[in-house]
């Protein structure tokens, strides 16, 4: 195969695997932003926890490395408790952050998630500590495509990640579409006192919010962590940032809109890498967003009639 070829279907792979990390958060951006109109710049650190609170469960047992035999099935049941933590530590930031601040003008909220994000990570970096820490080799890394290309690699680390990624993006789709409480969650992102008048706990709805976004962002914390082998107290800011820009490129509060955003960031960071060098694919992806605010608010997928100046 042409080496060219090679290298750019080798970051085609990167560039899905970057979109599925940043899909899992950004959902959680457009979700919150879609019901209570708050742009969680805490949510990226529950990808940091995710990571080490998934760490800390796995160190409270002698697993072998890799992965064997019925250690296997001890993937989903962290992956459940992970959810449930993450999910959880969201509820209790929306319950003492910003429910307080629900009346009160936007910068509020704004300026608290961003003071919350901070802490958070000041607790992270205290608890798990500063430096880089290194993640168990749970995953092997055996190229499944070895005997055809030694540069295109696909591993089950690969599988792990579009298993857990692919079946929760439709799920959650299917949620939010044809379930009571999925309708309640869009009854409620349309007109919240209106919902409130037909009968929807309105706060509960925001709570369940929460909780799922932060189970999403907590699951992939794990993920990457079991994918890439490392992770410090301070990278859910970073990919905080592209997962709200994925959203924001998307269409901010449209499900498949965060979606699409995710992956479109993803391939323009892999592509941005290959051709033009690691250092310029931020000044890239940050200038999309630019230009999305400018000259389309509503991003690709989103309503133009219903944007709003924060």
């Amino acid at each position: 195969m042409d080496p060219q070829l090679e290298a750019f279907l080798r970051q085609v792979l990167v560039g899905l695997s970057i979109g599925c990390y940043l899909a899992l958060i950004a959902l959680g951006y457009t979700m919150v932003y879609g019901i209570v109109e708050l742009i969680n710049f805490a949510h990226g650190d529950l990808f940091t926890f995710g990571f080490f609170i998934s760490l800390t469960i796995w160190g409270l047992f002698d697993v072998p490395t890799p992965l064997e035999g019925a250690w296997i099935l001890a993937l989903p049941a962290i992956a459940i408790v992970v959810i449930l933590l993450s999910g959880g530590l969201n509820v209790v930031i929306e319950r003492v952050a910003y429910r307080p601040l629900r009346g009160a003008s936007k910068l509020a909220p704004l300026i608290t998630a961003v003071g919350m994000s901070f802490m958070l990570e000041a607790i992270f970096a205290y608890i798990w500590g500063a430096n880089q820490i290194n993640y168990p080799r749970f995953i092997p890394t055996t190229n499944f495509l070895n005997d055809f290309s030694r540069i295109i690699r696909f591993t089950p680390r690969d599988i792990l990640l579009f298993g857990v990624t692919i079946p929760a993006m439709i799920g959650l789709t299917l949620f939010i579409d044809r379930t009571r409480l999925g309708k309640a969650m869009r009854a409620a992102a349309q007109d919240r006192e209106a919902a409130a008048m037909m009968g929807i706990n309105v706060n509960r709805i925001i709570a369940i919010t929460f909780f799922i976004g932060g189970g999403l962002a907590g699951v992939a914390g794990m993920v990457y962590g079991l994918y890439t082998g490392s992770g410090r107290f301070i990278m859910g800011f970073e990919f905080g940032l592209f997962a709200f820009t994925a959203a924001v490129l998307g269409g901010i509060g449209n499900i498949r809109g965060a979606v699409l955003g995710a992956f479109i960031i993803g391939m323009v960071q892999a592509m941005s890498d290959l051709y033009i060098g690691g250092e310029w694919s931020r000044v890239i992806i940050f200038s999309l967003l630019i230009l999305m605010l400018v000259f389309r608010p509503s991003g690709i997928l989103g309503s133009t009639t219903s944007v709003e100046k924060v």
